[in-house]
């Protein structure tokens, strides 16, 4: 691939770039952008900083062009200049569960579903994280936002069942952080209504 003396990335895949099916020409071997991808779905277990790019790349694995590949490189190029990132687990922890959601609200161009992203941290370690499209196109932010709770709320309750699995049971509820004060209410209101 030629990278060795390649300009390095200060972060893995620009905020405003939006990658289409159809943008650019197709590549003469679309193998090396298969493996290439595959890859990087391999380092996302230990490197939470690209799996939202990683998620992008990932949908054009069927027929990749110039455009995903040259996305693909830049995340090479981000890697090789951030070489000793990756977790931290320190010996002795506070077992207290908190997360983290967010949704970018109809996030993908081509079938305007919204993105949920979530983490989970075990005190200050980073143990769970995810960025994956929605399954439905969400009418509103507010219920991308909603949606991308719920998730984050199934991924920590599986969470705490394997932590009382390992007696490291959780003594107090789990808090969730969420940026959307209208999907905040709707959730205060779902937990009125099934009381």
């Amino acid at each position: 691939m030629g990278l060795l003396g390649s300009r390095l990335n200060s972060f893995p895949m620009e905020g405003y770039l939006k990658l289409n099916p159809d943008d650019g020409d197709p590549l003469n071997d679309p193998t090396k952008y298969r493996r290439l991808v595959g890859r990087l779905i391999y380092l996302t277990v230990t490197r939470p900083d690209l799996v939202y790019s990683v998620q992008i790349l990932s949908q054009f694995m069927q027929n990749p062009r110039k455009p995903h590949w040259e996305a693909a490189l830049r995340v090479l190029r981000f890697i090789k200049g951030n070489l000793g990132q990756g977790l931290l687990f320190p010996s002795f922890n506070d077992p207290t569960l908190k997360a983290y959601c967010d949704s970018d609200w109809a996030g993908c161009e081509t079938t305007r579903c919204s993105i949920t992203g979530f983490c989970v941290f075990l005190e200050n370690s980073l143990i769970s994280w995810k960025s994956k499209k929605q399954t439905n196109v969400a009418r509103s932010f507010a219920k991308a936002e909603y949606r991308a709770m719920a998730a984050t709320c199934s991924k920590i309750t599986w969470i705490r069942h394997i932590l009382e699995d390992l007696k490291v049971p959780q003594s107090q509820p789990t808090s969730l952080f969420c940026d959307n004060q209208v999907a905040l209410h709707i959730a205060k209101i779902a937990i009125f209504m099934n009381a």
